[in-house]
C-alpha cells in the first residue's frame, strides 16, 4: 500500500495549521496583557491615556508575531506530530509509504505559507504599525524622536554635519544647527534656524534664520525670514530612529546602510539587522524540521506533553541564540551574514542528526545492546 502524498498534505496542513494558529493566539494574548502591564506605569504621563495605551498594544502586536513565529511554529508542529505518533497515526503513515525525506518535503511545502506570512509581516506590517505606536506614545507624552540625548539630534551629511534640539514629528524640525566644512575640513558656515518644514523632493524650508561664514577676512553674519536647505536627512530617516533595527523592513535599512555608507559612518549593527531579516523567514522552515523527529518517537519515549514542553524550550533558547549571536558579531566584528544565519543553521544541524540518530543510530545500538 502507498500513500497519496497530496490528500496527506492537506491533512497535515490542516492540522498544523490550526495548531501554529492556536498557538500563536495564546502568545500574543500574553505577550499583548504583559505590554498593557509595562504600559499602564506610564498612564497620565502628559496626554497619555488608556485609549492611547490600548492603541499603542494593539499596534505592537504584529511585531511580536514576526518575532514568535518560528517559535509557535516549532511547538504548533512538534504538538501535532507528537500527537499523531501517540496515536499510530503517524505509524500507519509510514508503513504506507511515508519515508523520512517524503515527510520532510511535505512539511517543506506546508512550511512554505509560514515563510511568505513571516517576510510579509516583518517587512510590510509589524514597521508601519510599530512606527505608528512609537508616534502615538510619543505625541501623547509629548516626548521627542530621538530624545534621549541632551544636545539633541547629530546627523552627517556629505561635509556638513547638522544639529537638531528638537523632533517631535519627522516632518517638522525645531532648533537646527548645520556646520559645513570645506574639503580641508575647516568651518566654512554655520547655520541656526528656529524651525525646519519638510517640504519634498530633498529640501527643508528654514524659518528665522541666521549665517554665520568664515571667510579670509573674518566671520560674517546674515539674518532671513526663510531659506531652503537641500539635505539628505528627511522625514524617512528621522522615522528611523523610532524604530528598532530588527523592526524595520528590509528595504528601509537597506536606504539607511546605504546613507550611513555614504558618510563614513558605522553600519555593522544594521548590516545584522539587514542579514537577520532576510533569514529570519526560512527559521520557520528550520523549526518544522527540528519537530520532525518527534513524530519517530514512539508513546513510551514521551507524552505528548513533554514533547510540547521540549518544544517550548528549543524555542526560548533559538531565540535568545538569535539575539546572542547578533551582539555578539557586533563586538567581535563577525561578517554580518555570519551573525544572522549561524543560530538557523545550527538548529538545522541538530535537527539533521536528531534523524540520523532515530533513522539509522539508534536501531544499530539497540542490535547491539542486545
Amino acid at each position: 500500500m502507498t500513500v497519496r502524498i497530496p490528500t496527506l498534505e492537506r491533512y497535515l496542513a490542516r492540522q498544523i495549521y490550526g495548531a501554529v494558529g492556536f498557538v500563536l493566539v495564546g502568545f500574543l494574548a500574553l505577550f499583548a496583557f504583559f505590554d498593557l502591564i509595562a504600559e499602564l506605569r506610564d498612564l497620565g504621563n502628559g496626554d497619555y491615556q488608556l485609549r492611547d495605551i490600548f492603541s499603542v498594544v494593539v499596534l505592537w502586536i504584529p511585531g511580536h508575531a514576526y518575532e514568535l513565529f518560528p517559535v509557535v511554529v516549532l511547538i504548533g508542529t512538534l504538538y501535532v506530530l507528537a500527537h499523531l505518533s501517540s496515536n499510530s497515526e503517524y505509524t500507519v503513515m509510514r508503513a504506507a509509504g511515508l519515508s523520512p525525506v517524503r515527510a520532510g518535503a511535505v512539511l517543506a511545502r506546508v512550511g512554505l505559507a509560514f515563510v511568505v506570512a513571516t517576510f510579509a509581516i516583518g517587512e510590510w506590517v509589524s514597521p508601519l504599525t510599530e512606527e505608528a505606536a512609537q508616534k502615538v506614545r510619543m505625541q501623547a507624552m509629548q516626548s521627542l524622536i530621538g530624545g534621549g540625548l541632551d544636545s539633541g539630534l547629530w546627523f552627517k551629511d556629505a561635509r556638513s554635519f547638522i544639529n537638531v534640539r528638537e523632533a517631535r514629528e519627522a516632518n517638522v524640525l525645531g532648533g537646527v544647527r548645520i556646520y559645513e566644512f570645506d574639503t580641508a575640513y575647516r568651518l566654512r558656515q554655520v547655520t541656526e534656524a528656529a524651525r525646519g518644514e519638510y517640504i519634498g523632493a530633498g529640501s527643508w524650508r528654514l524659518l528665522e534664520v541666521s549665517q554665520t561664514m568664515f571667510g579670509a577676512n573674518g566671520p560674517t553674519t546674515a539674518r532671513y525670514v526663510e531659506a531652503d536647505w537641500r539635505s539628505a536627512v528627511n522625514p524617512d530617516l528621522l522615522n528611523v530612529l523610532i524604530v528598532v533595527p530588527e523592526r524595520m523592513s528590509a528595504w528601509k535599512l537597506y536606504k539607511y546602510l546605504q546613507h550611513l555608507a555614504g558618510n563614513r559612518q558605522k553600519t555593522e549593527r544594521y548590516e545584522i539587522a539587514l542579514w537577520k531579516k532576510l533569514f529570519y523567514p526560512l527559521a520557520t522552515l528550520v523549526m518544522m524540521a527540528l519537530a520532525l523527529p518527534a513524530a519517530y518517537m514512539h508513546a513510551r519515549s514521551g507524552m505528548v506533553g513533554v514533547k510540547v514542553f521540549l518544544g517550548i524550550m528549543l524555542g526560548i533558547l533559538f531565540h535568545m541564540l538569535n539575539s546572542l549571536f547578533s551582539h555578539v558579531g557586533l563586538l567581535k566584528q563577525w561578517p554580518p551574514v555570519a551573525s544572522a544565519a549561524v543560530p538557523s543553521l545550527l538548529f538545522l544541524a541538530t535537527a539533521i542528526l536528531m534523524m540520523l540518530w532515530i533513522e539509522r543510530l539508534r536501531p544499530l545500538w539497540v542490535r547491539l545492546r542486545g
